[in-house]
């Protein structure tokens, strides 16, 4: 269990913990976390392992970081250098202080354009760093998978290496010099340093680590030379290799020491000029063996990647919305596995003749026809990232057997590739199971998981005798067992039998010379524990999740906990700059608001971990309190985590235990009072002109008085029956109906115009139909389940003749195709969810059956700017929206490429949350919304998005319904 115990040294009387906790808030002017709830969010990475931390401080500065270090080693505990938590063996999790260094030093220090070389801050994320180079046309060539969250930090401490480490080496060849931090205080720039130095400058305890290395290096010259594997991919143990007394780079011993050595204040990097053209081959073969064997052929064309894709990754990639239109365009049929291939350089015609000579290559092979060209930059780029999410794609299988990472980058010689796959493949059988293969075919080190259900006994004794039998046949080969994700927890106890006992020995020379004390990140590299000591373990033995009631169907993940399973920590949340998760993360640069971070917490809370009451605590509530719903996650998260969702369910028990408040039954029962409030309307379009009540709106309800809320509308809609044609049913929300009927108005005359027939679905008499989102978002399921099947019974005899459901508010429509199914399973709400569609979806599949005729006015010469409302984003909608714009002559569309505009429905009215809001939206929209040219037409299909854009832009974003009324009132 992640308890509040403080460990405490022996005979002091007084807890480490409670001590560390009040020297570093008092020392430091970093944020300092030490209860249950962060320490079990940073208990874990990517790996198998979950090791509680005595406490975490974030450093503002390298001082404070220094100060740190300084109180731990005092304090007589150990310290762990953390950037984004992604490592796959364990190397970021530790019973230690964790400090970490992505939130605050992350700066770009300094760029030489005419040198090719960069000063960075540990904490700088490598996509950051190469967006800020690309104006130089220079980028950072080490490219892991990770980009979008890997620190440089990180990277150098794992050595790591990339799809491209056939041109650019790994990190060791690429990092110039660290300026570094002993656990003893002392500060030295780790570089090139000559065959004879004697700088007054350098101090003592420098010189003095400079010549005992040196000397170890020739006492073990030997010894390495006959044991160190001759491979590029090597990063196991610490590079004594690169010593030499004739002269040497210090750095090169700091770059793979996982946080063991020393920490890192600053990282000079080798930069590389941008190649000015890429192609790219994808080569299909109908065998694995045939892959193999065939790489070896295709590296001598002389390749700057040739990277694995299996079977396997390719049919979960298909089943992920994001990725299949990607794959089924770049796959052809069923391969067994493919081979991307790719040439770069300044050469074009060079690139084509190779491209060429790779077709021709592969017809010599036997496999005519089998390479997909892809030459557009944009298509290139959306193949590279299904590989680069390969690792996430593969952790998406569901159920407790996940293909797990121990001896995933064993890297062999290509003439030995073939037969080792081979090999490795009956060793899977013999204990059976079986493996996925992706990777970095081109230098033999290829990332493959054996799938095993590590929560049980047997399966992690299966583990083992994979691992050991995997790792003899490596040595056989002359291979190297770590070929680029590092040692850590899960491959250090196998040093001895890589490299024998005397380098082992050596290596734990060369932490005690540089670490006496042994402060920084133990366990690592040297004197490490069992890989499969299960206490150790994310799923320990004693591992079990809680009994609950859940309130929704989660029987798709195999429950509550195993949904929050899903999450392998690999980190693509973190992503800064790409789609739209995690909004609240972008803003804060916070573990806790992260998804990664909440999903941590409820598997944590799930399984007892934090207690028995976790779930519906006061502090699983501050976990969730900055959670959107945006459901990027949804789309986005390649191993199906739905934060959104689990959202819903914690709020369900947590309202049940400390019921409403009364901003919440406001806006949770608005579906429900709207028909009588709006008979008001005046009276409560008061509050936004009358300071006076805006305030006391804020002092009963904690919604913000300088925020403006949605003006009721006079005249609301009321439902239709009008136009001639094939039926549609009009399914207009709370928030069309109430506040603005205009819309609602548009739609229904748009589409009557075009042909069909509208009808409402709304009973006669009484409430209006209602898709329960607010009590959704209040987690008052059985309301929402009540307003659920009151939509299914009106809409029964709609569905069973075919008819369209259509809507106009995103996050109301696709609650039924997304909540729905989960609130009230069965046939009825499956058949709902496949024929509720957006109003841009309907306009764009009934053109693609020549139905939709519509005549529209021309708009030449002008502009579209489109925000795509988050669950649009989720469900793949903008580009709906998109082409229904583009069906007005004249109008160009443009689409804001940003995350959520931070109003998510009523988080941004509360006072609370006001700041917080501004601050997201702030990250892109309402941005580029100000900057938008005056003529310039602004559309968002969201009321929330079209609210924030008004009052934080001070601009008029309209729905795409309206646009296109406007269009077809000049056209008929």
């Amino acid at each position: 269990m992640i308890s509040e115990q403080s460990t405490t040294t022996a005979g002091s009387g007084y807890p480490v913990r409670s001590r560390l906790e009040h020297r570093l808030s008092r020392e430091t002017q970093g944020e300092v976390l030490f209860n249950a709830f962060s320490r079990g969010r940073y208990s874990t990475d990517a790996s198998i392992y979950q090791i509680e931390p005595l406490g975490v401080v974030v450093p503002k500065s390298r001082e404070d970081a220094a100060t740190a270090i300084a109180i731990a080693r005092e304090e007589g505990v150990s310290v762990l250098p953390r950037g984004a938590g992604t490592s796959q063996c364990g190397q970021t999790v530790a019973r230690a202080l964790v400090i970490d260094c992505s939130k605050h030093l992350d700066r770009v220090i300094a760029v030489d354009v005419e040198g090719h070389r960069a000063r960075v801050e540990p904490g700088v994320v490598l996509d950051r760093l190469n967006r800020l180079l690309r104006q130089h046309k220079l980028f950072f060539p080490v490219d892991p998978s990770t980009a979008s969250r890997a620190t440089i930090g990180g990277m150098t401490a794992n050595n790591s290496c990339g799809s491209r480490s056939l041109r650019y080496g790994n990190m060791v060849h690429n990092v110039r010099g660290i300026d570094a931090l002993l656990a003893d205080g002392t500060q030295a720039w780790f570089g090139e340093l000559p065959g004879n130095f004697d700088d007054s400058a350098i101090s003592e305890r420098y010189r003095a680590l400079v010549r005992r290395m040196r000397s170890l290096h020739r006492r073990e010259a030997a010894e390495i030379e006959r044991r160190f594997p001759k491979v590029l991919r090597r990063v196991g143990g610490y590079n004594i290799d690169s010593i030499d007394d004739a002269g040497h780079n210090m750095a090169r011993l700091l770059v793979g020491s996982e946080g063991t050595l020393a920490f890192f204040n600053e990282i000079e990097l080798d930069l590389q000029p941008i190649p000015a053209h890429r192609v790219l081959g994808i080569c299909h073969f109908p065998s694995f063996y045939d892959a193999m064997a065939a790489t070896r052929k295709i590296v001598d064309l002389g390749p700057s990647a040739v990277e694995l894709v299996d079977r396997t990754m390719i049919e979960l990639s298909r089943d992920i919305p994001m990725f299949r239109p990607v794959v089924d365009r770049f796959v052809q049929g069923e391969p067994a596995a493919i081979l991307l291939t790719e040439f770069a350089g300044d050469d074009v015609p060079e690139n084509v003749r190779r491209l060429k000579a790779l077709v021709e290559l592969m017809g010599d092979l036997g496999f005519p026809g089998a390479v997909v060209e892809a030459v557009e930059p944009a298509f290139q780029q959306a193949v590279w990232e299904v590989r680069a999410q390969g690792l996430n794609i593969m952790m998406s299988m569901k159920g407790d057997g996940k293909p797990i990472s121990f001896l995933e980058d064993c890297a062999v010689r290509l003439e030995d590739l073939a037969d080792y796959t081979d090999r490795l493949t009956r060793i899977f059988e013999k204990h059976g199971t079986y493996g996925t293969w992706y990777a970095h075919a081109s230098v033999g080190c290829l990332h493959v998981r054996p799938v095993l259900n590590v929560k049980q006994e047997l399966e992690v004794r299966k583990m083992r005798a994979i691992a050991e039998e995997a790792f003899a046949m490596v040595r056989e080969y002359k291979g190297s067992h770590s070929g680029e994700h590092g040692d850590g927890l899960v491959r250090s106890e196998f040093h001895e039998a890589m490299f024998g006992s005397r380098i082992v020995r050596a290596f734990e020379e060369v932490k005690d010379a540089f670490d006496p004390k042994g402060v920084f990140n133990p366990g690592k590299i040297v004197r490490s524990p069992k890989m499969d000591d299960r206490s150790l373990f994310r799923f320990k033995p004693d591992y079990q999740p809680l009994p609950i009631d859940t309130a929704l169907d989660w029987s798709e993940w195999g429950g509550f906990a195993a949904a929050a399973e899903m999450c392998n920590n690999n980190g693509a949340c973190r992503a800064r700059d790409a789609g739209v998760m995690c909004p609240s993360f972008r803003a804060t640069g916070d573990e806790q608001h992260l998804t990664r971070g909440r999903a941590n917490t409820l598997r944590l809370a799930l399984s007892g971990q934090l207690g028995r009451e976790a779930l519906a605590s006061d502090d699983m509530r501050e976990t969730m309190a900055l959670c959107i719903s945006c459901k990027g996650c949804r789309r986005e998260c390649p191993t199906g985590v739905d934060m959104a969702r689990m959202k819903i369910e914690f709020l369900h028990h947590y309202r049940r235990r400390h019921g409403l408040s009364p901003r919440d039954r406001l806006i949770a029962y608005l579906p429900r009072y709207a028909r009588f409030a709006a008979r008001i309307a005046p009276l409560l379009n008061s509050r936004n002109r009358i300071p006076s009540l805006a305030r006391l709106g804020e002092r009963l309800f904690a919604l913000r008085a300088s925020r403006k809320l949605p003006e009721w509308a006079s005249r609301p809609y009321h439902g239709a029956s009008s136009g001639a044609g094939r039926v549609v049913v009009l399914l207009v929300d709370t928030f069309n109906r109430y506040f603005e009927p205009e819309n609602a108005r548009a739609a229904e005359r748009v589409l009557t115009r075009a042909g069909y027939r509208v009808v409402s679905p709304d009973p006669t008499s009484g409430r209006p139909l209602c898709c329960g989102r607010t009590f959704l978002a209040a987690g008052l399921v059985d309301e929402a389940r009540h307003e659920a099947k009151r939509m299914l019974d009106a809409l029964a005899p709609h569905l069973a003749a075919g008819t369209p459901i259509v809507g106009i508010e995103p996050s109301c429509l696709l609650t039924l195709r997304d909540e729905f199914p989960a609130i009230v399973p069965g046939t009825a709400t499956k058949a709902l969810a496949e024929r509720a569609q957006l109003f841009e979806e309907f306009v764009d599949s009934e053109r693609a059956t020549g139905r939709f005729e519509l005549s529209l006015g021309p708009m030449e010469g002008r502009t579209a700017l489109l925000h795509g409302h988050c669950h649009q984003k989720a469900f793949g909608a903008v580009g709906a929206a998109v082409k229904a714009l583009q069906l007005i002559p004249g109008l160009t569309v443009e689409t804001v490429d940003s995350t959520c505009c931070g109003m998510a429905g009523s988080f941004g009215y509360e006072a609370e949350h006001y700041e917080m809001s501004m601050k997201i939206g702030e990250l892109g929209v309402l941005p580029k919304m100000r900057a938008a040219p005056p003529d310039t037409l602004l559309a968002a299909n969201g009321t929330s998005c079209r609210h924030q854009i008004a009052d934080a832009a001070g601009r008029e974003a309209r729905h795409v319904v309206r646009i296109l009324e406007d269009a077809s009132a000049s056209g008929a």
